[in-house]
């Protein structure tokens, strides 16, 4: 019935909408018993009409809690009370604003039939009337109910909206700034890389100048080349921290993965991460599977929007790493690419590959593998 997991805790603005409430069905309920009252009725049925309806006064503060079980007992206690009449609309009103329609309907009817056995038993004068105005009163008050369950809806409903929405917007901007510094990242890993590999080049042919001993110049020539190779891992160290979003520097690691699924979960994205790593990963492979996701997620949530995303993360030390992300493949075509050329860019920089398509299954697949060193 859409009953939330753990009574939360009443607010400031939770106290006095229930001590109006209360005060309403009191002052309601005292009135039409006060109205009703005939000379010479027995002291215990009257006694009975005030112990009880005041009873259910009481129970109106736990309605948030229990507004169906107190709306069918208050409907059982209507049948001989005048006193419940107060609190019976106040409940009918609590079951319309916190439990589904269909609830409502069956409440409704309970005080119904509740309404015709108080006329049998009570029989007042002008019962016609009074059975009219009853029923009138219960939809009035269990309309007032749904449209302040529907206005709820709505807002939590906008609410949800502009949260994705902005975080939406601020993964496109993450990801604008991604392709901003990628294509810096490509003119030194061109520049710089060709520079380097001819320095490598270079470097062994002086193992054979003929103007040194040969222990000299293969020694040199060795200190070079991996003095040159080292720059090169330095290169690409460099093309890491350049590729990190700004804001996200020292840049995330393999750790903050269920995070960022969390970040995702919060938005409304239906995530299922499951991990089956074995070991410690190196800290630019964690690195580059945190991107891998990250693109994934951000593309399920542009182009299928609200489809659940199935994480798969597995490897071990020797077998490599592989990342799958696997979500419903949008109908409509998709963008112009851009975020899983760089994905693939990125994962060839450590030596792994890429791939990425929609399945025979009407799923679109991303996936990865990447090198672990045993």
């Amino acid at each position: 019935m859409n009953r939330p997991p753990h009574p939360r805790r009443r607010s400031a603005r939770d106290w006095a909408v229930d001590t109006a409430v209360f005060l309403f069905a009191l002052i309601f309920g005292l009135i039409v018993f006060e109205d009703s009252a005939k000379p010479g009725s027995r002291e215990f049925l009257v006694l009975l009409d005030l112990v009880s309806g005041l009873a259910l006064c009481l129970a109106i503060w736990f309605r948030r809690r229990w507004p169906v079980q107190l709306a069918l007992a208050a409907s059982v206690i209507s049948i001989w009370s005048e006193t419940a009449s107060g609190p019976t609309l106040v409940l009918i009103l609590s079951v319309a604003v916190y439990r589904p329609l269909r609830t409502t309907l069956l409440v409704f009817a309970a005080n119904s039939v509740s309404l015709v056995l108080y006329l049998q038993v009570k029989r007042p004068p002008d019962s016609g009337a009074l059975a009219v105005a009853a029923i009138a009163l219960y939809i009035a008050v269990a309309g007032w109910g749904l449209y302040i369950r529907s206005r709820r809806q709505l807002l939590q409903t906008l609410r949800d909206r502009a949260d994705r929405a902005e975080m939406v917007a601020r993964l496109q901007a993450e990801q604008g700034q991604l392709r901003a510094r990628e294509e810096i990242a490509r003119e030194m890993h061109d520049v710089l890389g060709h520079r380097l590999s001819l320095l490598s080049v270079h470097a062994g042919a002086l193992a054979y100048r003929p103007d040194a001993s040969t222990a000299e110049v293969a020694s040199a020539a060795e200190v070079i080349r991996e003095s040159a190779h080292q720059a090169l891992q330095d290169l690409r160290e460099v093309i890491g921290v350049l590729r990190a979003p700004v804001g996200e520097l020292p840049q995330p690691s393999f750790a903050d993965l269920p995070a960022l699924v969390e970040a995702s979960q919060a938005a409304g994205v239906p995530v299922e991460l499951r991990q089956g790593v074995v070991g410690a990963l190196p800290e630019h492979i964690g690195r580059t599977a945190y991107r891998i996701v990250q693109e994934g997620l951000t593309n399920a949530m542009k182009h299928a929007p609200g489809e659940q995303v199935t994480i798969d993360v597995t490897g071990a030390p020797g077998n490599g790493l592989a990342v799958v992300v696997r979500n419903p493949a949008p109908s409509k075509r998709l963008g112009d690419g851009r975020g899983l050329l760089g994905l693939a860019e990125r994962a060839a920089l450590v030596e792994g590959r890429l791939e990425h398509g929609r399945t025979p299954d009407g799923e679109f697949r991303l996936s990865a593998w990447l090198p672990w060193p045993s």
